[in-house]
């Protein structure tokens, strides 16, 4: 009887136990607490810090990824379509994840294109001249606009969320992105007006050229999208490009390869040095890309250091 006396108080204890677990919460769908799914971890750190506590966050692209070919999973998919928000860049940047955001939309899942709401640029030249722009966090100022477009998606679309959480949130992170165009404008005047010209991977820096007073002189692959590939021609005209501007460095993505680079920069018949950028992606924990505000910081410095 003692044995089963103490089997009983066991059983109540687990039996608890579970029960408190299941209150406060173990994430996601199973706590019942809404998630919002972000596709790239550039927005993903954004919805991140508007959210806050508010939210499960759930980002499907990891760290040091390309956003033009990374894919999701079967289980991220179905994430997707359960979601109480998903929140994606647009524009064309996720190229193989578009399809299962048009699967969640059509389910009944929001969606929020956000490059769609920011003024997008265009390109000018390319294999993608006259699509729109989707490298648009590398302004700033356009990175406040979207936080605006997040926060009003967040609260109008995610059912019971604190909305007075979210919009505190939202104005802290607004002002340290003012900071952070204030102090990248300082910077950058540090270059002298001739000396600002960029070449890069592939067009990505469009956005941060218009912003603080660049000329984007061309890129090795010029398209939009790192799936493209230049031809024999691309890179001679690029390296005349850099031979008459006199460019002193090429822009890589960090997460890219750049035998490309090289091969430019040992066929111009000047000094070019490879300088990396976490221009697509941010990087993992710990290292200097891992959140958007440390990203641009690092990138700042990257090309001030390599154009000055």
């Amino acid at each position: 009887m003692r044995r089963n006396c103490l089997r009983w108080t066991l059983s109540w204890l687990v039996a608890a136990l579970v029960a408190t677990v299941t209150a406060c919460g173990g994430g996601g769908a199973d706590s019942g607490r809404s998630e919002i799914v972000v596709t790239t971890n550039i927005l993903g750190d954004v919805v991140r810090n508007v959210v806050g506590d508010a939210a499960e966050v759930r980002v499907l692209m990891k760290p040091n990824a390309d956003p033009h070919s990374f894919g999701v999973s079967a289980q991220e998919a179905e994430a997707m379509n359960t979601a109480d928000l998903i929140v994606y860049n647009g524009l064309g940047l996720e190229e193989n994840v578009t399809r299962n955001v048009e699967s969640a939309a059509e389910s009944g899942v929001p969606t929020l294109a956000v490059g769609e709401r920011i003024d997008p640029i265009r390109y000018t030249e390319g294999d993608s001249a006259g699509a729109p722009d989707p490298h648009f966090w590398t302004d700033p100022q356009r990175m406040i606009t979207a936080v605006d477009v997040i926060e009003r998606a967040i609260i109008n679309e995610v059912n019971g969320i604190d909305t007075v959480a979210v919009e505190h949130n939202a104005q802290v992170y607004r002002r340290q992105l003012q900071e952070l165009d204030t102090s990248m404008a300082a910077d950058f005047d540090s270059i002298a007006p001739q000396r600002r010209k960029l070449v890069t991977n592939h067009h990505v820096l469009g956005y941060l050229a218009q912003r603080f007073g660049f000329t984007v002189i061309g890129a090795i692959v010029p398209s939009g999208t790192t799936l493209a590939a230049p031809s024999p021609s691309d890179l001679e005209s690029l390296v005349a490009a850099i031979e008459t501007a006199r460019v002193p460095a090429i822009f890589v993505d960090s997460s890219q390869p750049e035998k490309l680079a090289r091969v430019l920069s040992e066929q111009a018949d000047i000094d070019v040095q490879i300088v990396p950028l976490y221009s697509e992606s941010l990087s993992p924990p710990g290292t200097p890309g891992s959140t958007y505000l440390d990203m641009m910081r690092s990138n700042t410095d990257s090309i001030v250091n390599g154009l000055r």
